[in-house]
């Protein structure tokens, strides 16, 4: 079952990317993070923070697009994970192990050291990209969903 989890940390080594056989379905697509989520507290002389009981922990993300994730994620990005953490059990060589695992429903990349953003082209949604020049003419008639790039600076 797990335990509801919002939590911060750092990436602590290249993103791992895994593909799984499903049947004649799609292939169940795995990434894997290493996480350090820290507990920074702040320093009593007022000079910044000082890391207080944070940890390391394995995250997998299964997602359809875990490969693109898996090369857009690097070593040391500040991530937000939501998902579930539960403790992975397993025996090696006769020997049992545990460890905290976080089965993420969510990454979100948060902006800390990012110095750039670039976005890929808008398209409309369900609609092959030559056939987006009609509807952005035609989306009022037809009532198709609306395209949501506002132009916001970054």
């Amino acid at each position: 079952m797990g335990t509801s989890v919002d939590w911060e940390g750092n990436i602590g080594s290249a993103p791992e990317f895994k593909e799984f056989a499903n049947g004649n379905k799609d292939p169940r697509r795995l990434l894997r993070l290493n996480i350090y989520f820290d507990n920074s507290i702040p320093k009593s002389d007022g000079t910044g923070f000082e890391d207080r009981g944070g940890f390391w922990a394995n995250v997998e993300f299964w997602h359809k697009d875990a490969e693109h994730y898996a090369n857009l994620y690097q070593k040391g990005m500040r991530v937000l994970i939501q998902g579930r953490a539960i403790i992975d059990n397993w025996t090696k060589e006769g020997k049992e192990f545990s460890a905290l695992k976080v089965q993420a429903s969510r990454v979100a990349i948060l902006p800390h050291r990012v110095e750039a953003v670039q976005l890929a082209p808008s398209q409309s949604y369900n609609q092959p990209q030559s056939d987006q020049q009609h509807t952005d003419q035609s989306s009022t008639q037809n009532n198709a969903a609306p395209d949501f790039d506002d132009d916001i600076p970054v």
